[in-house]
């Protein structure tokens, strides 16, 4: 097969949809072999190939760790029969919204705006989110290069209101300017919503926004490609208005559209996202991953002759005295302490009166039982003897063994220690929600939970219980109450992810004092993988207090950082592992 045009090397595409078969006196009207670079792949026009085996070609020089999209391919059935054994047809459905019928005005967003990008940091901003989405991301240079001289491409961000990081980002194609296309047609590609954005209508107000602009311009419609399976994304193109059209897309068998083309294993399905993550690096490496029990997360990983058994992040290289000195709170830290880790003041209850002397001498406690995981039995901000004792109980109902610790100030840290280094840091935020000014708090803690589940696969829910309520009616507010819109207002105290909580990548701002803390920590303990979670009032600082170790970190809450990598490194060292844009995400739920 001949090569495409020199001219249309380097650049590239995304998924689209429009009608297999354009009438040849349309083709003669467009640019020939249109071909559009947008940094995670290529979008390739299948339309203006005149030539199958040109076409086929032009997909055949997709880059590794690159995610190629030929849409509107004329005949996609012959242009599978050129390279059956690397091409196939994308499981996708193509919606189309036709500007010529009338369209309800949009609603206006509420806690945040939608506008175009305005610099290359928004850019790694659109990056961030598209990682957290599973999504393949694109170099910087390409998105900002496009957004300047590329007028048929359209990047828009959702930006929350109150401290303006992007939540959320849609890229657009204007196919009139791309390739004179005699139908006026456009298209929505890598739409994409931070799962822990907490705000609602974000994917629906960047859709309405990108449709404005090509509405504007007089463009007939918008096409948009999304997975057969995503239903929640069907059900909200369909209620704005969206219909499908019967347009194929073809992509070429790679690591990263394995799961298109050759489905998992089911037990490999069944596994929670914090084993997932280990199971596709090991996959994409070409080790092999036996799922010995999907529920508990425990496999066995085998390559060259080693095999070793994990269970999410927690592997047989970490000893039983490391995990039960990480198991028990009170011996982790006097083990710490005494490596010169700094730890907040505290004893072990004995649920008399010398338990509420300690909290008038200190007058802010955190009390949590000696055994346990998840936050659960774990109270925060205990500051009077009535609490205290409601605290005592609750912990002790997860383990007879109770600490109560000094409340040290800041925001929960958490630092990821992979065989000696830091792989990342997040801070772990607790969960908050935003008032609409229509719905009740306990409607809008329901509802982020939902959220919060849908985007860790269960994982992550906001317990209605009664330090949730404790928690609300210390803030003023009772789960009936309306929350006015753009309030917010946490319903948690600890920052747990389990019960609701949310990650935010610091990893590039943390002080490599705390770094070198993790470090030590994890040395004194013995263990070679394991979260440090530290309070701190500023990640660029060096003030800390340690709270505890975590034996088995979710690898997956750290995403876009490499921690997947790390571990399966530690694991297996001296395997090559993949280039990073490989890694960094899954398949998206939809383009």
């Amino acid at each position: 097969m001949s090569a495409p045009p020199d001219t249309d090397q380097g650049r590239e595409p995304i998924t689209l949809g429009l009608h297999d078969a354009t009438p040849a006196h349309l083709v003669e009207a467009m640019a020939n072999d249109v071909v559009l670079e947008l940094g995670w792949g290529r979008l390739i026009f299948g339309q203006t190939f005149a030539d199958p085996a040109v076409l086929a070609s032009a997909l055949a020089h997709e880059e590794r760790g690159r995610r190629d999209i030929c849409i509107y391919a004329r005949e996609s059935h012959v242009l599978i029969s050129r390279a059956p054994q690397e091409l196939f047809i994308d499981p996708s459905h193509t919606y189309r919204l036709r500007f010529g019928a009338p369209h309800p005005t949009p609603r206006a967003p509420a806690g945040f705006t939608v506008r175009h990008l305005q610099s290359s940091s928004d850019a790694d901003e659109m990056n961030r989110v598209y990682v957290r989405c599973g999504m393949v991301p694109a170099p910087t240079d390409v998105i900002w290069d496009n957004h300047n001289n590329a007028e048929a491409v359209e990047y828009l961000v959702a930006v929350r209101d109150e401290d303006d990081v992007v939540i959320g980002t849609v890229t657009g194609v204007d196919h009139r300017r791309l390739f004179s296309d005699p139908e006026d047609g456009s298209s929505l590609w890598t739409l994409a919503v931070d799962p822990s954005a907490g705000l609602p209508g974000v994917g629906a107000a960047l859709t309405e926004a990108l449709a404005a602009i090509f509405r504007d311009r007089g463009r007939a419609y918008m096409d948009l490609s999304v997975a057969h399976d995503n239903s929640a994304a069907i059900a909200l193109y369909e209620k704005l208005g969206f219909a499908r059209v019967p347009v194929l897309a073809v992509k070429r068998k790679n690591a990263i559209n394995e799961p298109l083309f050759s489905p998992a294993p089911e037990t490999v399905d069944d596994l929670n996202p914090y084993a997932r993550i280990i199971a596709d690096e090991a996959l994409r490496r070409g080790i092999r991953v036996e799922v010995l029990d999907a529920e508990t997360g425990e496999m066995r990983l085998s390559h060259g002759g080693r095999s070793v058994i994990t269970r999410e992040s927690l592997s047989e290289f970490t000893s039983a005295v490391a995990m039960s000195r990480c198991d028990d709170k009170r011996l982790t830290r006097r083990i710490v302490n005494e490596a010169g880790v700094v730890v907040p003041r505290g004893r072990l209850a004995t649920f008399d009166a010398d338990d509420h002397k300690f909290l008038d001498e200190v007058g802010d406690v955190v009390v949590k039982p000696t055994r346990g995981e998840q936050g659960k039995g774990i109270t925060v901000g205990v500051t009077d003897h009535g609490s205290l004792d409601a605290a005592l109980a609750r912990a002790r109902e997860q383990h007879p063994e109770v600490l109560i610790e000094q409340r040290a100030p800041g925001d929960d840290l958490r630092l990821v220690v992979i065989d000696g280094k830091v792989v990342a840091a997040a801070l772990r935020m607790p969960a908050e929600i935003t008032g609409t000014g229509t719905h009740t708090i306990a409607e809008l803690i329901e509802a982020q939970s939902r959220r919060r589940a849908a985007a860790t696969g269960g994982e992550s829910r906001i317990p209605m219980d009664d330090v949730t309520a404790e928690t609300v009616t210390e803030a003023g507010w009772s789960f009936d109450d309306v929350l006015p819109e753009g309030t917010h207002l946490r319903v948690r105290r600890t920052a747990n992810l389990h019960q609701g909580g949310t990650i935010h990548d610091v990893t590039e701002q943390v002080h490599p004092a705390l770094c070198r803390v993790a470090v030590t920590a994890a040395e004194a303990i013995g263990i070679p993988v394991t979260g440090i979670d530290l309070l701190v009032p500023d990640v660029a600082g060096e003030e800390y207090a340690f709270v505890e170790a975590n034996e088995r970190p979710g690898l997956a809450n750290h995403e876009p950082q490499p921690t997947a990598v790390a571990f399966v490194d530690f694991l297996f060292p001296g395997q090559p592992g993949l280039p990073q844009a490989w890694t960094a995400g899954t398949v998206p739920s939809g383009t």
